[in-house]
């Protein structure tokens, strides 16, 4: 048995050598973490473990420690949206949708350490979430509205 603390919950996970992206979803009920391609290249499965970006597919339950895990499940306070989720929203970024909660987390990340983040530093940082659907001009202007700027 392995506590964690997952969006700020004490929650019980039994097997420490399982995925955390299955121990999420499985045992949590926490499906907003997406399965995209179990080898951490495409970003769907993005977490943000001690507010660091990571791809929960890889990471290993037991690896986990007392650090922090939180999902797109615990971004938001109620019901008010984060403004990440809410520049999503304003900029008409999803499509499919599926790989949009790696994408909000891995923006989260971003603005934590860089609140008014440059192009090119957007791109760095968004290089290793993958959408399909080709998003990411809109992708860099919701993290451009969420940043509060209104060049994008």
């Amino acid at each position: 048995m392995v506590t964690l603390n997952v969006n700020g919950r004490a929650r019980v996970v039994s097997e420490a050598e399982k995925p955390l992206l299955w121990a999420l979803r499985e045992d949590l009920g926490l499906t907003g973490t997406k399965f995209g391609c179990g080898a951490g290249a495409c970003g769907a499965c993005t977490i943000l473990l001690a507010g660091q970006p990571v791809r929960a597919c890889l990471t290993p339950v037991g690896s986990v420690g007392t650090r922090s895990v939180l999902t797109i499940e615990g971004l938001s306070t109620g019901a008010r949206l984060h403004p990440v989720q809410q520049a999503w929203l304003d900029e008409d970024v999803a499509q499919c949708g599926y790989c949009q909660a790696g994408q909000i987390l891995a923006a989260v990340a971003l603005l934590r350490a860089r609140p008014n983040p440059t192009d090119p530093e957007i791109d760095a940082a968004m290089a290793g979430n993958v959408c399909r659907c080709g998003t990411y001009a809109r992708i860099r202007a919701a993290i451009h509205r969420a940043s509060g700027r209104s060049d994008a």
